[in-house]
């Protein structure tokens, strides 16, 4: 039983699941950016009272820390997931491997 299991750690790892690893770290440093960036600046710019709604800042109609902590994170991200997909990820023959 031991030979088996010297003959898995022996063995290198399937592309298949090297290439998979590599774009989930990727998606997943993506994801960690995008919060470490919409989370504290909504919270610093979002989360104080405004006395007179007149000087609340707006862009396109939206409140500016909406616009900057939420809607260019999700546009950004939408984006790099369609670049992610086109020339990123890489599409495995899953048939050829036996």
């Amino acid at each position: 039983m031991s030979d088996a299991t010297d003959k898995r750690a022996d063995a290198p790892d399937d592309p298949v699941y090297l290439n998979a690893r590599r774009e989930a770290l990727v998606i997943l440093c993506l994801w960690a950016a995008a919060m470490m960036w919409a989370v504290p600046y909504c919270y610093f710019f979002g989360y104080h009272p405004v006395g007179d709604p007149a000087e609340l800042k707006t862009i396109l109609g939206i409140p500016s820390w909406v616009f900057w902590g939420v809607v260019v994170p999700w546009g950004t991200c939408c984006l790099a997931s369609v670049a992610l997909a086109l020339w990123f990820i890489k599409d495995e023959d899953l048939e050829a491997r036996s």
